[in-house]
């Protein structure tokens, strides 16, 4: 393709991403932070939510940005994306020797935040971050019930159930039941506060977005009440989305450097900012769900996205927020508020943009 065709193949991709945007309210009414299917009294927010933008998106391809559009700069609430900016921390943890092993029991190194019951205290840290805990509690004011039942579209349809989202089930033992469970993983966030003894949201600033040069206008909101006492400082415990509000707001720009940062094995410049190590675990498929790798979506056998390569991995949130990473051509995409059914398409149709360059 000549310059100009491509030019103006990226400018049909564009507008079919504007065309297709996601329904929701551009204000902070329903279903802003819930779930459609949340039971009372799980249905209310606990924590701040904000309104939207449009659609937005940014490419980087070989490491220089290709494009960008909407007002990609603005920051806004990735929901879900935000579980693999927690992998990303549990990386930093684990190269610093907090986490010594992802297969030893969480209680062995944080006795006394919840992780001693019966049920818990074989709960490893693999078992967390491949959201097969089956942890059992409350966390931030939620009892892990609120997910039970829960189910997505990528699930087996074994695990679909008549039972209504936040019927209480029967437990499983950790490690052998997969459940995409925020309360879940708002424990996992609870046992990393413990461990860095330092609010999450400044670590992600000081070791992974200052280093890879995103802006400074981005944050990570707790719950209204989410707080605890560590070391005598009062510090926020971060969700892992916004289910039930908070969560994290970064622009477009930004997130296609994290992105990229995960493009590159952890490494920035010639620095390994997080160890190869950890980035082949946080991409190794889950035995229960082989989409699913350390809070990290991958494409195993076109499970996800069956006409994109095997290889692609994603953070994904609701709202039709995606990071797309091809490592074929190299390449990180950033799509935001586009209609979850038009995704493929639009990656489908851009791809075949970036691989005639």
């Amino acid at each position: 393709m000549t310059s100009s065709s491509i030019k103006e193949a990226l400018a049909e991709c564009i507008a079919f991403t504007i065309n297709n945007e996601i329904d929701w309210t551009r204000d902070t009414s329903s279903p802003w932070g819930i779930h459609e299917n949340d039971m009372p009294p799980w249905n209310r927010l606990l924590g701040p939510v904000w309104p939207r933008g449009g659609v937005s998106g940014a490419v980087v391809i070989n490491g220089e940005r290709l494009i960008s559009w909407g007002d990609s700069q603005r920051p806004d609430l990735t929901f879900s994306v935000a579980k693999t900016y927690l992998s990303l921390l549990c990386g930093l943890a684990f190269d610093a020797g907090l986490i010594r092993d992802v297969d030893e029991c969480v209680v062995i190194s944080l006795p006394g935040i919840g992780f001693e019951s019966k049920h818990n205290k074989s709960i490893t840290w693999r078992h967390l971050l491949q959201q097969t805990s089956e942890w059992s509690g409350v966390c931030c004011g939620v009892p892990d019930q609120a997910d039970h039942y829960r189910y997505l579209s990528f699930q087996d349809s074994s695990y679909r159930s008549s039972f209504r989202k936040g019927t209480k089930r029967q437990m499983h033992e950790p490690g052998t039941y997969w459940e995409y469970n925020d309360v879940r993983i708002n424990q996992l966030s609870l046992a990393l506060l413990h461990l860095f003894r330092q609010p999450l949201d400044e670590v992600f600033e000081q070791r992974i977005l200052k280093p890879i040069g995103c802006s400074c206008d981005w944050d990570w909101a707790p719950y209204f009440d989410a707080f605890i006492d560590i070391d005598g400082i009062t510090m926020p415990t971060l969700p892992g989305g916004s289910h039930w509000g908070g969560g994290v707001r970064i622009s477009s720009q930004d997130q296609v450097l994290i992105g990229q940062l995960l493009l590159q094995r952890g490494r920035w410049r010639g620095e390994a900012l997080i160890s190869e190590d950890w980035i082949d675990l946080m991409l190794t498929p889950s035995r229960l769900a082989p989409y699913y790798g350390f809070l990290t979506w991958l494409n195993t056998d076109g499970i996800l996205f069956p006409r994109l390569p095997e290889s692609s991995l994603f953070a994904i949130g609701a709202g039709g927020s995606y990071t797309w990473i091809d490592p074929e051509l190299n390449a990180v995409t950033v799509i935001r508020w586009i209609n979850p059914p038009k995704v493929e398409t639009f990656m489908v149709r851009l791809r075949e943009v970036l691989a005639s360059q």
